[in-house]
Protein backbone atom coordinates (compact mmCIF):
# COMPACT_ATOMS: atom_id res chain seq x y z
CA UNK A 1 0.00 0.00 0.00
CA UNK A 2 1.24 3.48 -0.86
CA UNK A 3 2.47 5.45 2.13
CA UNK A 4 0.46 8.53 3.16
CA UNK A 5 3.36 10.78 2.18
CA UNK A 6 3.57 9.23 -1.27
CA UNK A 7 -0.18 9.75 -1.74
CA UNK A 8 0.26 13.38 -0.75
CA UNK A 9 3.06 13.87 -3.28
CA UNK A 10 0.96 12.26 -6.02
CA UNK A 11 -1.92 14.58 -5.21
CA UNK A 12 0.36 17.60 -5.50
CA UNK A 13 1.67 16.39 -8.86
CA UNK A 14 -1.86 15.87 -10.19
CA UNK A 15 -3.31 19.26 -9.17
CA UNK A 16 -2.36 22.81 -10.07
CA UNK A 17 -2.49 23.71 -7.23
CA UNK A 18 -3.63 21.05 -4.76
CA UNK A 19 -6.39 22.39 -2.52
CA UNK A 20 -5.95 21.22 1.07
CA UNK A 21 -9.02 21.74 3.24
CA UNK A 22 -9.22 21.89 6.99
CA UNK A 23 -10.97 19.03 8.81
CA UNK A 24 -11.35 19.62 12.54
CA UNK A 25 -12.56 16.09 13.29
CA UNK A 26 -13.17 12.68 11.76
CA UNK A 27 -16.64 13.49 10.45
CA UNK A 28 -15.37 16.66 8.76
CA UNK A 29 -12.74 14.53 7.04
CA UNK A 30 -15.46 12.22 5.73
CA UNK A 31 -17.41 15.19 4.40
CA UNK A 32 -14.33 16.60 2.67
CA UNK A 33 -13.59 13.25 1.04
CA UNK A 34 -17.18 12.85 -0.14
CA UNK A 35 -17.06 16.34 -1.63
CA UNK A 36 -14.14 15.21 -3.80
CA UNK A 37 -11.13 16.77 -2.10
CA UNK A 38 -7.81 14.96 -2.36
CA UNK A 39 -6.02 16.16 0.78
CA UNK A 40 -7.02 17.40 4.23
CA UNK A 41 -5.48 19.42 7.02
CA UNK A 42 -5.50 19.44 10.81
CA UNK A 43 -4.87 22.96 12.06
CA UNK A 44 -3.19 23.65 15.37
CA UNK A 45 -5.68 26.46 15.86
CA UNK A 46 -8.47 24.05 14.99
CA UNK A 47 -7.37 21.60 17.68
CA UNK A 48 -7.02 24.38 20.24
CA UNK A 49 -10.29 26.13 19.33
CA UNK A 50 -12.59 23.22 18.52
CA UNK A 51 -11.32 20.37 20.70
CA UNK A 52 -10.26 22.35 23.77
CA UNK A 53 -11.85 25.81 23.59
CA UNK A 54 -8.42 27.46 23.75
CA UNK A 55 -6.63 30.18 21.83
CA UNK A 56 -3.94 29.35 19.27
CA UNK A 57 -1.04 30.22 21.56
CA UNK A 58 0.79 26.91 21.79
CA UNK A 59 -1.39 25.72 24.68
CA UNK A 60 -2.10 22.23 23.31
CA UNK A 61 0.27 19.28 23.58
CA UNK A 62 1.65 16.74 21.15
CA UNK A 63 -0.81 14.15 22.45
CA UNK A 64 -3.74 16.56 22.06
CA UNK A 65 -2.95 17.01 18.37
CA UNK A 66 -1.99 13.37 17.80
CA UNK A 67 -5.31 12.14 19.19
CA UNK A 68 -7.27 14.27 16.73
CA UNK A 69 -4.93 13.17 13.92
CA UNK A 70 -5.46 9.48 14.72
CA UNK A 71 -9.23 9.89 14.68
CA UNK A 72 -9.07 11.59 11.27
CA UNK A 73 -6.74 9.07 9.63
CA UNK A 74 -8.93 6.30 11.03
CA UNK A 75 -11.99 7.74 9.30
CA UNK A 76 -10.55 8.90 5.96
CA UNK A 77 -7.88 7.62 3.59
CA UNK A 78 -7.08 11.11 2.29
CA UNK A 79 -3.50 12.21 2.99
CA UNK A 80 -3.43 14.42 6.09
CA UNK A 81 -1.18 17.44 6.65
CA UNK A 82 -0.80 18.33 10.34
CA UNK A 83 0.26 21.57 12.00
CA UNK A 84 2.83 20.69 14.68
CA UNK A 85 3.61 24.30 15.66
CA UNK A 86 7.27 24.33 16.80
CA UNK A 87 7.23 20.54 17.43
CA UNK A 88 6.98 20.91 21.22
CA UNK A 89 9.86 19.74 23.43
CA UNK A 90 11.14 16.83 21.35
CA UNK A 91 11.14 17.19 17.57
CA UNK A 92 12.15 13.58 16.96
CA UNK A 93 9.40 12.19 19.16
CA UNK A 94 6.84 14.43 17.47
CA UNK A 95 7.78 13.11 14.03
CA UNK A 96 7.62 9.49 15.18
CA UNK A 97 4.21 9.98 16.81
CA UNK A 98 2.82 11.62 13.68
CA UNK A 99 4.16 8.86 11.43
CA UNK A 100 2.56 6.20 13.64
CA UNK A 101 -0.72 8.15 13.51
CA UNK A 102 -0.88 7.69 9.75
CA UNK A 103 -0.14 11.32 8.94
CA UNK A 104 1.24 12.13 5.48
CA UNK A 105 2.97 15.44 6.20
CA UNK A 106 3.66 17.95 8.95
CA UNK A 107 4.62 21.59 8.94
CA UNK A 108 6.85 23.11 11.57
CA UNK A 109 7.38 26.84 12.03
CA UNK A 110 10.32 29.08 12.83
CA UNK A 111 8.70 30.88 15.76
CA UNK A 112 9.79 30.64 19.39
CA UNK A 113 8.10 27.95 21.47
CA UNK A 114 5.50 30.39 22.83
CA UNK A 115 4.14 30.77 19.30
CA UNK A 116 1.33 32.98 18.02
CA UNK A 117 -1.15 32.64 15.18
CA UNK A 118 0.63 33.32 11.89
CA UNK A 119 -1.74 36.17 11.03
CA UNK A 120 -1.46 37.97 14.38
CA UNK A 121 1.10 40.65 15.32
CA UNK A 122 4.14 40.33 17.61
CA UNK A 123 5.42 36.98 16.39
CA UNK A 124 8.94 36.18 17.59
CA UNK A 125 11.25 34.03 15.49
CA UNK A 126 14.20 31.84 16.33
CA UNK A 127 17.45 32.28 14.43
CA UNK A 128 17.41 30.44 11.13
CA UNK A 129 20.12 28.09 12.42
CA UNK A 130 17.89 26.93 15.27
CA UNK A 131 15.07 26.25 12.83
CA UNK A 132 17.59 24.41 10.67
CA UNK A 133 18.41 22.12 13.59
CA UNK A 134 14.70 21.42 14.09
CA UNK A 135 14.45 20.40 10.45
CA UNK A 136 17.55 18.20 10.55
CA UNK A 137 16.28 16.46 13.67
CA UNK A 138 12.91 15.87 12.03
CA UNK A 139 14.50 14.42 8.90
CA UNK A 140 16.68 12.09 10.97
CA UNK A 141 13.70 10.89 13.02
CA UNK A 142 11.40 9.80 10.20
CA UNK A 143 11.38 6.17 9.17
CA UNK A 144 9.45 6.63 5.90
CA UNK A 145 11.42 8.69 3.43
CA UNK A 146 8.12 9.79 1.86
CA UNK A 147 6.88 11.30 5.13
CA UNK A 148 6.93 15.03 4.38
CA UNK A 149 8.65 17.64 6.52
CA UNK A 150 7.38 21.08 5.54
CA UNK A 151 9.05 24.22 6.94
CA UNK A 152 6.82 27.20 7.65
CA UNK A 153 8.42 30.64 7.52
CA UNK A 154 6.77 33.46 9.50
CA UNK A 155 9.41 36.11 8.81
CA UNK A 156 7.60 38.51 6.45
CA UNK A 157 6.06 40.79 9.08
CA UNK A 158 9.20 41.26 11.18
CA UNK A 159 12.08 40.75 8.76
CA UNK A 160 10.71 41.32 5.24
CA UNK A 161 10.54 39.33 2.03
CA UNK A 162 14.30 39.01 1.54
CA UNK A 163 14.54 37.29 4.91
CA UNK A 164 11.67 34.96 3.98
CA UNK A 165 13.52 33.98 0.81
CA UNK A 166 16.85 33.58 2.61
CA UNK A 167 15.33 31.57 5.45
CA UNK A 168 13.26 29.36 3.14
CA UNK A 169 16.25 28.54 0.93
CA UNK A 170 18.25 27.71 4.05
CA UNK A 171 15.50 25.45 5.35
CA UNK A 172 15.52 23.53 2.06
CA UNK A 173 19.31 23.19 2.34
CA UNK A 174 18.74 21.70 5.81
CA UNK A 175 16.43 19.07 4.33
CA UNK A 176 12.91 20.54 4.28
CA UNK A 177 10.84 18.86 1.58
CA UNK A 178 8.44 21.76 1.08
CA UNK A 179 7.98 25.39 2.14
CA UNK A 180 4.96 27.07 3.75
CA UNK A 181 5.19 30.82 3.20
CA UNK A 182 2.95 32.29 5.91
CA UNK A 183 0.98 35.55 5.82
CA UNK A 184 2.12 36.82 2.43
CA UNK A 185 0.69 40.22 1.52
CA UNK A 186 1.31 40.19 -2.24
CA UNK A 187 0.77 37.52 -4.87
CA UNK A 188 4.21 38.24 -6.34
CA UNK A 189 5.86 37.12 -3.11
CA UNK A 190 5.08 33.50 -3.90
CA UNK A 191 6.75 33.64 -7.30
CA UNK A 192 9.95 35.05 -5.82
CA UNK A 193 10.03 32.45 -3.05
CA UNK A 194 9.34 29.57 -5.45
CA UNK A 195 12.14 30.67 -7.77
CA UNK A 196 14.53 30.68 -4.80
CA UNK A 197 13.60 27.38 -3.19
CA UNK A 198 12.65 25.10 -6.10
CA UNK A 199 10.52 22.79 -3.93
CA UNK A 200 6.72 22.59 -3.59
CA UNK A 201 5.30 25.78 -2.09
CA UNK A 202 2.19 26.19 0.06
CA UNK A 203 0.06 29.33 0.35
CA UNK A 204 -2.23 29.75 3.34
CA UNK A 205 -5.52 31.18 2.05
CA UNK A 206 -7.13 31.67 5.42
CA UNK A 207 -10.03 34.04 5.86
CA UNK A 208 -9.77 37.34 7.78
CA UNK A 209 -5.98 37.29 7.77
CA UNK A 210 -3.08 39.08 6.10
CA UNK A 211 -3.34 37.27 2.76
CA UNK A 212 -5.92 38.11 0.10
CA UNK A 213 -8.26 35.29 -0.92
CA UNK A 214 -6.49 34.48 -4.17
CA UNK A 215 -8.10 32.02 -6.57
CA UNK A 216 -6.44 28.79 -7.63
CA UNK A 217 -5.56 30.06 -11.12
CA UNK A 218 -3.83 33.12 -9.65
CA UNK A 219 -1.90 30.95 -7.24
CA UNK A 220 -0.87 28.49 -9.94
CA UNK A 221 0.44 31.30 -12.11
CA UNK A 222 2.44 32.58 -9.12
CA UNK A 223 4.16 29.21 -8.67
CA UNK A 224 2.09 27.92 -5.75
CA UNK A 225 1.73 24.13 -5.53
CA UNK A 226 -0.68 23.89 -2.57
CA UNK A 227 -3.51 26.17 -1.47
CA UNK A 228 -4.50 25.73 2.17
CA UNK A 229 -7.94 26.52 3.62
CA UNK A 230 -7.32 25.68 7.28
CA UNK A 231 -10.55 26.67 9.03
CA UNK A 232 -13.07 27.58 6.31
CA UNK A 233 -15.52 24.78 7.09
CA UNK A 234 -15.07 25.20 10.85
CA UNK A 235 -15.92 28.89 10.63
CA UNK A 236 -19.07 28.06 8.65
CA UNK A 237 -20.05 25.33 11.14
CA UNK A 238 -19.56 27.70 14.05
CA UNK A 239 -21.66 30.45 12.44
CA UNK A 240 -24.44 27.96 11.70
CA UNK A 241 -24.34 26.63 15.26
CA UNK A 242 -24.74 30.13 16.69
CA UNK A 243 -27.76 30.70 14.45
CA UNK A 244 -29.39 27.45 15.62
CA UNK A 245 -28.73 28.12 19.31
CA UNK A 246 -30.15 31.64 19.01
CA UNK A 247 -33.20 30.45 17.07
CA UNK A 248 -34.01 27.85 19.73
CA UNK A 249 -33.97 30.51 22.43
CA UNK A 250 -35.83 33.11 20.39
CA UNK A 251 -38.48 30.91 18.74
CA UNK A 252 -38.79 28.09 21.23
CA UNK A 253 -38.53 25.60 18.35
CA UNK A 254 -36.17 24.57 15.57
CA UNK A 255 -38.90 24.48 12.91
CA UNK A 256 -37.71 27.69 11.25
CA UNK A 257 -34.10 26.58 10.85
CA UNK A 258 -34.48 23.00 9.63
CA UNK A 259 -33.22 24.02 6.19
CA UNK A 260 -29.84 24.85 7.80
CA UNK A 261 -29.45 21.29 9.08
CA UNK A 262 -28.15 18.07 7.61
CA UNK A 263 -30.95 15.53 7.69
CA UNK A 264 -30.82 12.21 9.51
CA UNK A 265 -30.83 10.38 6.15
CA UNK A 266 -27.93 12.50 4.90
CA UNK A 267 -25.95 11.70 8.04
CA UNK A 268 -26.65 7.99 7.67
CA UNK A 269 -25.60 8.11 4.02
CA UNK A 270 -22.27 9.72 4.92
CA UNK A 271 -21.58 7.06 7.53
CA UNK A 272 -22.86 4.10 5.42
CA UNK A 273 -25.38 3.29 8.11
CA UNK A 274 -27.66 1.30 5.80
CA UNK A 275 -24.73 -0.82 4.67
CA UNK A 276 -23.95 -1.54 8.32
CA UNK A 277 -27.56 -2.54 9.00
CA UNK A 278 -27.55 -4.96 6.05
CA UNK A 279 -24.30 -6.52 7.24
CA UNK A 280 -25.73 -7.00 10.70
CA UNK A 281 -28.91 -8.56 9.28
CA UNK A 282 -26.77 -10.95 7.23
CA UNK A 283 -25.06 -12.19 10.40
CA UNK A 284 -28.36 -13.18 12.03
Amino acid sequence: MSSPGKKFKKAIAANKPLQIVGAINAYSAILAQRAGHQAIYLSGAGVANASYGLLDLGMTTLENVAEDARRITGASNLPLLVDIDTAWDDVGETIQVMEKAGVAAVHMEDQVAAKRCGHRPNKELVFKEEMGERIKTAIAARTDSNFIIMARCDALASEGLEAVIERSAYYVDCGADMIFAEAMTELAHYQQIKEAVGVPLLANITEFGKTDLYGTQELYEAGVDMALYPLSAFRAMSKAAIQIYEALLHDGTQKNVLDHMQTRDELYECLDYLKYEKEQEGKR
